[in-house]
């Protein structure tokens, strides 16, 4: 579907380019820019005199903004939101950046300048002007079309990722690299399962160790909000301490399967808290009523004292968030020394140096865990569970007091990809925390995704949904991700349709995204001619590649239905990208997940049984106490789901209980060992 169609229409009957914005609702800099230029009546007007303006949410067109932000990366060496791009009437780019300030500063050209010099180039090199924007586009379909190169995909990659994750990690304060510090959940999959390999070697132990220890620095820090729950998207220092405040759904889903992985491999307590703190802010704040997720909430929110002092809404970041000593004090009276320990509050603020050059967190607080329950016990000689209750019922009362704040713009889109994310978070957290709640939204969420965001007749997924479905057809990361939340939907219920519909799904994203020729899959479909490239995403970023996740659904999936075809179809999406992870493997963490389990003898755990006895409940939360993530778990019911399985697998037909107990069959290849019906020998089954 043309995402301009009546603007290039327009481009093209007045011979003018076309300035094309990308970026995002809850995108702080794109409001900046919006309000300082779009806005401007002076730059409004030069703007629709000279140029066809078109405004992009990348969100909802992750392709439009990929291959044109592909195109600034290679010419500015650079790049983020908003997006600025100027563009031939069809659609060439020719010149691009991001953020343009009002006037000059910090050596770059106002906004006003760069328009005014464009318009003449324009008129006075139109010729010259067209012809490179095509040589541009020549370029890069190149760049994208070059076949790809040979490398050896083995086991060694995955220890070239882990040395090179090592180099870049901060020991002090966690993390990977130096400020700003992104929470990147993919690198901490790679991690768990690399330790899982070999638990007991220094690697695998240290592996572990990186993960777990800057999983606990990012829940002590700012970045994680301790009065409401979630983690907002990035820390500008290296403390964890100050963030930029915006909340994405996508970052909650992932930290919380990290969270989850952390708390089923050492069954500590903390882990689990993390997670629950991130999957009930969502169900409170980001869960439309339908069932689906909303996307993110802004970092900007209004200020109070601002709209009554000057009469107008001025918003700031973080504004919703942070605190005064003194609001800390009139909130929590007699409670608030012991708060203020614990959470680092202090007089002046307690932003780093270096850490607001704006100066927004002057005299402000962003609560910070500065100690542990046993320091703050020990400091007030009081005991840890004292010490919990007080800080439990401080903050329930800072909530309170927040709530009648301002809040923060909720992007109310609803987001198949991210949805699948968050459905596999909730699904992972019924499993492994044996919470019913957790499964009954999950199972909601994928309802809400069959009814609104899929057509049965084409079998298509769509977009996105606000207030009814977009006409834009799903993305490759919009199928992988939500066939990823379908399988684990499938192991946390047992229901049957959810395993269906995700074959469904890939059969859909195979037929529409693959490339036959070279293996992997592209981002789009190729049906939208204007967006002239067709590319796949070599990088697992703040959301992973589509090809990595569908490899490990793929893997799976052969699993589940025993089809070797569809192992060798992951096997050549692994191996488009050789070149990739023999020169940089730990860009593609996930990836990297998919190899191992590519690597690794698949294995299967079937329990036989009826679904809601108490037996089999009995078992299943056995295997849900180990860290398995190289398994797949399936019940052989004696009715349809078990009839489903066995239609390709005649082992699974074949299972049963033992002397009417349901019993668990661990297989490798579907080859199993005798099977048990007692948990504990389940367990020694397990670790071997």
């Amino acid at each position: 579907m043309p995402w301009g169609e009546e603007a290039f229409e327009k481009a093209r009957r007045e011979n003018k380019p076309i300035f094309l914005s990308v970026g995002y609702s809850t995108c702080h800099w794109c409001h900046v820019m919006a309000h300082e230029s779009f806005e401007n009546e002076e730059i409004a007007a030069l703007m629709n005199r000279e140029f066809v303006n078109i405004k992009v949410d990348r969100e909802e067109r992750p392709d439009v903004d990929r291959v044109y932000m592909t195109f600034v990366q290679a010419t500015t060496g650079g790049g983020g939101w908003p997006m600025s791009v100027w563009l031939t009437p069809d659609l060439k780019p020719f010149v691009g950046g991001t953020y343009f300030p009002p006037e000059d500063r910090y050596g770059q050209p106002a906004f006003r300048t760069v328009l005014e010099r464009i318009a003449t180039a324009w008129k006075e090199n139109h010729d010259k002007i067209v012809e490179q924007g095509g040589k541009i586009v020549e370029a890069l379909r190149e760049s994208q079309s070059a076949t790809t190169a040979e490398g050896k995909i083995d086991a060694a990659i995955l220890d070239a990722a882990y040395r090179q994750l090592e180099r870049s990690y901060d020991p002090k304060e966690g993390g990977f690299g130096n400020a700003p510090k992104f929470p990147r959940p993919v690198a901490f999959n790679f991690l768990t399962r690399f330790y899982a390999r070999d638990p007991n070697g220094e690697s695998g132990k240290h592996a572990l160790e990186m993960a777990l220890f800057t999983l606990r620095k990012m829940a002590a820090g700012g970045m994680h909000d301790h009065i409401g729950g979630g983690f907002h998207r990035y820390s500008v220092d290296r403390y964890w301490h100050v963030p930029h405040f915006e909340k994405m759904l996508y970052d909650q889903a992932q930290l919380a399967i990290a969270y989850l992985d952390a708390f089923q491999i050492t069954r500590d307590r903390q882990y689990e808290s993390v997670a629950r703190d991130i999957l009930d802010y969502v169900a409170r704040d980001m869960a439309s009523k339908g069932g689906g997720f909303f996307s993110a909430e802004d970092a900007d929110s209004p200020v109070v004292a601002a709209a009554a002092d000057r009469g107008h809404l001025e918003t700031k970041e973080g504004a919703f968030y942070v605190w005064t000593e003194k609001e800390i004090d009139a909130a929590l009276g007699n409670a608030a020394e012991i708060f203020a320990f614990q959470y680092g509050v202090q007089p002046h603020g307690n932003a780093p140096e270096g850490s607001d050059p704006q100066d927004e967190f002057r005299a402000k607080n962003i609560l910070i865990e500065r100690h542990t329950i046993v320091e703050t016990a020990q400091h007030f000689k009081k005991t840890g569970e004292e010490v919990t209750n007080s800080l439990a019922q401080s903050r329930a009362k800072l909530f309170s007091i927040r709530a009648k704040r301002p809040r923060p713009h909720l992007d109310d889109k609803i987001i198949a990809a991210w949805n699948g994310l968050m459905i596999s978070a909730y699904a992972r957290a019924a499993q492994i925390l044996d919470e019913p709640r957790y499964l009954e939204i999950a199972t909601r969420a994928g309802k809400f995704l069959r009814t609104n965001l899929y057509e049965e007749k084409s079998k298509l997924l769509y977009r996105n949904y606000r207030g009814g479905r977009s006409d834009i057809e799903g993305f490759a990361d919009d199928y992988a991700f939500v066939i990823q939340g379908l399988l684990d939907l499938y192991e946390a219920s047992f229901d049957v349709e959810w395993l269906k519909f995700a074959v469904e799904l890939q059969e859909t994203q195979d037929r529409f995204f693959f490339d036959e020729k070279n293996g992997g899959y592209f981002s789009t479909s190729g049906k939208d001619e204007s967006v002239f490239l067709r590319m796949k995403d070599d990088n697992d970023g703040a959301e992973p590649a589509a090809s990595s996740v569908a490899a490990l659904n793929l893997l799976r999936l052969a699993q589940f239905r025993d089809d070797k075809q569809i192992a060798e179809r992951a096997r050549k999406t692994t191996d488009t990208f050789a070149a990739t992870l023999s020169h940089f493997p730990s860009a593609m963490p996930q990836m990297l997940v998919a190899l191992d389990y590519s690597l690794s003898k698949p294995r299967q755990i079937v329990i036989a049984g009826r679904k809601d006895a108490p037996e089999t409940k009995t078992l299943l939360r056995e295997v849900n106490t180990h860290f398995l993530p190289k398994t797949v778990l399936c019940l052989a019911d004696g009715a349809e789901g078990q009839k489903y399985l066995g239609e390709q697998n005649e082992a699974v037909r074949a299972m049963s209980p033992i002397d009417g107990k349901p019993a668990a069959y661990v297989c490798e290849n579907f080859t199993c060992k005798a099977p048990v019906t007692d948990p504990r020998e389940l367990a020694a089954l397990l670790k071997l």
